[in-house]
């Protein structure tokens, strides 16, 4: 037996040295070459990042990671806390999922605090809302009928609306006024409503369409019919050679709405979202339509309040779950719905629904994915604030250890996909990196502030290596030329 084992080493050793490689040979070879490959794509980012002019006195954080090991490839002022925009989502939809869990709904309640005799309900009619940005006035609709199945017809007491499951704090803390009319800085309430299924809560949809001349007003629909905005149309019908020039302006605080400019008498429907002033009582505007609707009566009337404890539960409708929740929160970078996941969480973890309690929750997570929110400043979860702080390389690692959860599916999935012209697949991604080295093949979440641009996610190179990558741009002249250089960083890293 020694002698077979002798003869076996023999054997292996000319082997070894007629091939004139050693096992150490070998591995120094693999190595040898990683290690050229990543002066190769050091080079290539490197000379990109110091020929492209319009990083000339900006900013740039990068830091990309082989996607199995988590090993650094690349690191540009990796360590640099930098702004980053709508990449915030990325960590509030991670701990929203982790906290909340992937079925998590929210519910809205319909109470009575009286009894009801012969259709009639003896005390106040009170609709309780629980944070659920995906309420449609269709759901509000499906209330009113399932109200009027219960026997009521007849209300002898007020109409009240119940926000109360959040604090009264409607904008996260660095937003802009200049940002509160717009679509993407609307009030956060517990009892709010979505136009469509975008769910840009808090918020009114306007489709604009030409007249049928020249010169002739434009002819606005809102959606849905509120008497919580008041517009006042100023817009009037190009001709065919005219560009669009609509302009959407709601003052702060007011319920005017005015719409000026333009819009060619051949083109097709212009669609724009304006946030109004109190999603609680547009919320309750839309309701009372619905009772209507039902021919329910009240001799009350319609005002904000709080549910009493005395009061008896006559229905429910429930929101969709997190997990589709999480696609136009994702793909469509949805400020509102992020802003709600942090009162949310605040609820749930601390008892309070507020941005503070909600933050710290955010923060207590991160640990988990050992990241230190000491080296952070989180300002909010939707990334709307300007002085929201963190490093390419905690993003990178974070993308990272966010692999090992059981909901990553749920998390990646969501993300936009690059090149994907549907708009709840491609989102924010849909007309960007479509060529063919890389459609198809991005998953990342897409941030835009003013001199800011950001993307963070996955990719899969031509070769099929995956790789995690953290691009954080800041002081920029122009944030739109901050994307070009993201996109052309992910085209080289493609290629590797």
């Amino acid at each position: 037996m020694a002698l077979l084992n002798k003869g076996i080493l023999l054997v292996i050793i000319v082997s070894i040295f007629l091939s004139g490689s050693t096992p150490n040979a070998f591995s120094s070879k693999a190595l040898a070459a990683e290690n050229h490959k990543k002066a190769t794509l050091s080079t290539a980012l490197e000379s990109l990042l110091s020929t492209e002019p319009e990083l000339k006195g900006s900013l740039a954080g990068i830091s990309i990671r082989d996607q199995e090991s988590g090993n650094i490839l690349f690191e540009h002022m990796s360590d640099l806390r930098l702004t980053p925009a709508s990449n915030m989502k990325l960590l509030t939809s991670a701990a929203a999922l982790k906290v909340l869990g992937e079925d998590y709904q929210f519910i809205t309640e319909i109470y009575g605090d009286g009894r009801v005799q012969d259709g009639h309900l003896k005390g106040n009619l009170y609709i309780k809302g629980n944070g659920d940005t995906s309420l449609l006035a269709a759901d509000l609709e499906k209330l009113a009928k399932e109200i009027k199945k219960k026997g009521i017809s007849y209300i002898d007491g007020d109409i009240i609306g119940d926000d109360s499951w959040y604090d009264d704090i409607p904008y996260s803390v660095d937003l802009a006024w200049s940002d509160e009319t717009t679509y993407y800085g609307a009030p956060i309430s517990a009892l709010t409503l979505s136009p469509d299924k975008e769910f840009d809560a808090g918020t009114v949809l306007l489709e604009i369409n030409p007249g049928k001349k020249v010169d002739e007003p434009v002819v606005i629909t809102s959606i849905p019919e509120t008497s919580e905005i008041k517009i006042v149309n100023k817009a009037k019908t190009g001709d065919k050679e005219a560009g669009t020039s609509l302009k959407v302006n709601r003052k702060h605080t007011s319920k005017v709405v005015t719409v000026t400019g333009r819009l060619p008498v051949n083109a097709s429907v212009k669609k724009e979202w304006v946030a109004v002033n109190d999603p609680t009582t547009y919320t309750l505007d839309v309701f009372q339509q619905a009772l209507k609707k039902e021919e329910i009566q009240w001799n009350g009337t319609v005002k904000k309040g709080v549910t009493p404890q005395i009061a008896s539960l006559i229905t429910t409708h429930s929101s969709i779950p997190l997990e589709e929740l999480m696609i136009p929160l994702m793909k469509l970078s949805n400020n509102t719905i992020a802003e709600t996941l942090i009162k949310e969480m605040g609820v749930v973890k601390k008892g309070e629904g507020s941005f503070e309690k909600g933050l710290e929750v955010l923060e207590e997570e991160l640990i988990a994915f050992h990241l230190d929110p000491n080296n952070m400043l989180i300002r909010d979860g939707s990334g709307i604030s300007p002085i929201d702080f963190i490093s390419a390389n905690d993003l990178s690692l974070f993308l990272y250890e966010v692999q090992a959860e059981p909901w990553f599916a749920t998390f990646s999935q969501a993300l936009p996909v690059s090149g994907m012209e549907e708009r709840m697949v491609g989102g924010t991604l849909r007309n960007r990196l479509n060529t063919e080295n890389t459609k198809g093949k991005v998953l990342a979440k897409t941030g835009t502030l003013t001199s800011v641009s950001t993307l963070s996610g996955y990719m899969e190179s031509t070769n099929g290596k995956k790789y995690i990558f953290s691009i954080l741009l800041n002081h920029l002249v122009d944030e739109e030329k901050g994307k070009d250089i993201e996109d052309q960083i992910v085209e080289i890293l493609a290629e590797y």
